[in-house]
């Protein structure tokens, strides 16, 4: 694949440091959410095969709670970001105060909660992309599910009826008094959006 072939460690250091950026504005968000400090471990930034990303998440199969937008402006893409299930309750559970929650199902509110958290910590890492870019990228009103990985990364390329081949990858871990909360994102651009937003970093695919 030409991108990964031509794809040097300056354009990963890029990637890095919009990944380093758009956690850091994520924790500072999921903090004011919480009202109490929220640190994050380095996220891992990378690139990955289309192919390759639901085994980021544990698998096709593996169920998750996943915010999805259709990103629009200059560079169209797809956007997710992914929670499993278990830190999803946590997460929950620290935001509404209810030790308690449902082990098997999301009442309407807490699916409402999750939507809203999901809208915040996304549009942190798009609006760091936008603002190193330049390029005017805007989310489209965020929907939720509760499925399948492969099942949820294939409604994007349904609904749009294409999808680039590969994914800007960030699986970040934000650090709340002793409880972890990971949540991923990926960001996975129309076949030519990739090359606009390498090119409007200053580092034109070649």
């Amino acid at each position: 694949m030409a991108l990964f072939d031509n794809l040097g460690e300056f354009k990963l250091d890029v990637l890095r440091e919009i990944g380093n950026i758009g956690a850091g504005h994520a924790a500072t968000a999921l903090s004011r959410l919480l009202d109490r400090p929220v640190d994050m471990d380095i996220p891992k930034v990378k690139l990955l095969p289309f192919e390759e990303i639901a085994e980021e998440v544990g698998g096709a199969e593996q169920v998750v709670i996943a915010i999805y937008f259709r990103v629009e402006g200059d560079a169209p893409s797809h956007l997710f970001f992914m929670f499993e299930l278990e830190p999803a309750r946590r997460l929950l559970s620290e935001l509404l105060q209810v030790k308690d929650l449902d082990e098997d199902n999301f009442s309407e509110m807490d699916i409402s909660a999750l939507s809203e958290i999901g809208n915040i910590l996304a549009g942190s890492y798009l609006s760091s992309l936008a603002d190193f870019t330049q390029l005017a990228m805007s989310p489209t009103v965020p929907q939720l599910a509760i499925d399948m990985a492969g099942a949820v990364l294939n409604y994007g390329l349904i609904q749009y009826g294409e999808m680039g081949d590969c994914a800007l990858f960030i699986d970040t871990k934000f650090l709340q008094d002793v409880r972890d909360i990971q949540g991923t994102f990926f960001l996975i651009p129309d076949p030519d959006s990739f090359a606009k937003i390498f090119a409007a970093l200053g580092v034109p695919i070649e």
